[in-house]
């Protein structure tokens, strides 16, 4: 069923916003100069946060909307991106999967190199 608005499943409306936000982040990090460690580790975590996000974006897509607790809907689908992108912040502050640190030791090994 499209959206009255933008006649777009809603669904395409959520996964387009989920790309204009992923290539925002991969743009802040394409510019991204600095020497400072803690900003590195700040903009490697969220990389890696939203790297997990998008892994785990497919995964909830996948199950059934409308069971449950939430009863589905369009405002279920958008809620629920919401939530996929929090437990891929959860996770990255947690520890990750070791992505961030990979990201922070290249951002400071180039950060020297061009010096």
């Amino acid at each position: 069923m499209a959206d009255a608005v933008s006649a777009l499943p809603p669904a395409a409306d959520v996964s387009l916003a989920l790309d204009r936000q992923a290539n925002t982040q991969l743009n802040r990090l394409a510019a991204f100069t600095t020497t400072d460690p803690k900003e590195a580790d700040r903009v490697s975590q969220d990389f890696e946060a939203m790297f997990l996000s998008n892994m785990l974006q497919p995964v909830f897509a996948s199950l059934k909307s409308g069971k449950g607790l939430f009863g589905g809907g369009n405002a279920e689908d958008t809620f629920q991106s919401m939530m996929v992108d929090e437990y891929g912040k959860v996770m990255a502050k947690a520890g990750g999967v070791g992505i961030a640190k990979m990201v922070r030791d290249q951002i400071l090994k180039l950060q020297e190199v061009a010096k």
